[in-house]
């Protein structure tokens, strides 16, 4: 039941919507996502497909896509595990998807009626509740609803293709980047709202895309910070052996 890196990866297009694949797809990532599956947890194709009430071909199939999306990786002698968070990767990516989502934005833009900006709204407004009794998890779900809002219209498919790769690729993390950075919650939610007020009045698209990139670089940067801030772990015994 093994499978490793020179499997031909199923692309999102061979697996039909509301088969028992995209069911066992939707079912692991969701878990991943919400931390069940965190980083390095083994995932053992039997005991999920026992969960799932499937056979073990939807399944395999599911982590093959998800192994494509970057959020599962196969280890020789381990299997498919999730991806644990590499600070090195989380920054390119968020630097990478602080470009192109800035772009799609700004394409966007033009398209985004008042129905869209409402809809944009009640979802920060959302959000704004949560900062009470914070749910970063949940936090996290609205703010990608928020967003998607805005590029979700971007006419260059290209462009919108790498943000959903961008998006895809910070998932395992994403829905813990608040709980390391809660106090960044808030601001969040302040800018959003310039950033509608922007696109409300037809603000220039160099200006909707430069507050785009800000905003995603200033997620980055309180978490770079918060991440350099704490302290290294003591060694265990074993490594003071060494």
């Amino acid at each position: 039941m093994a499978f490793g890196p020179s499997v031909v990866v199923q692309t999102a297009g061979e697996i039909k919507p509301g088969s028992k694949s995209e069911q066992a797809y939707t079912s692991i990532k969701a878990r991943i996502v919400q931390g069940t599956f965190s980083p390095g947890y083994r995932l053992v194709l039997v005991k999920i497909a026992e969960d799932l009430g499937f056979s073990v071909v939807p399944v395999r199939e599911a982590i093959r896509r998800l192994e494509a999306e970057g959020l599962v990786k196969f280890e020789r002698n381990v299997g498919a595990t999730v991806s644990g968070i590499d600070p090195t990767e989380y920054l390119y990516t968020m630097q990478t998807l602080s470009i192109v989502e800035g772009a799609a934005t700004a394409l966007s833009a033009p398209l985004i009626d008042s129905a869209a900006i409402a809809r944009a709204r009640a979802v920060n407004e959302e959000m704004r509740e949560c900062l009470d009794h914070f749910d970063p998890v949940r936090f996290t779900a609205l703010n990608q609803d928020f967003h998607s809002v805005l590029f979700e219209h971007c006419p260059n498919p290209h462009i919108l293709d790498l943000v959903h790769r961008g998006w895809n690729r910070l998932a395992s993390l994403r829905s813990s980047t608040f709980r390391f950075v809660p106090g960044r919650a808030r601001e969040s939610v302040r800018e959003h709202e310039d950033l509608l007020q922007l696109i409300e009045s037809q603000a220039s698209a160099d200006t909707i895309e430069h507050a785009a990139r800000r905003h995603r670089a200033a997620t980055l940067d309180a978490y770079l910070a918060q991440a350099s801030a704490i302290p290294e772990p003591l060694p265990t015994s074993q490594e003071e052996k060494r």
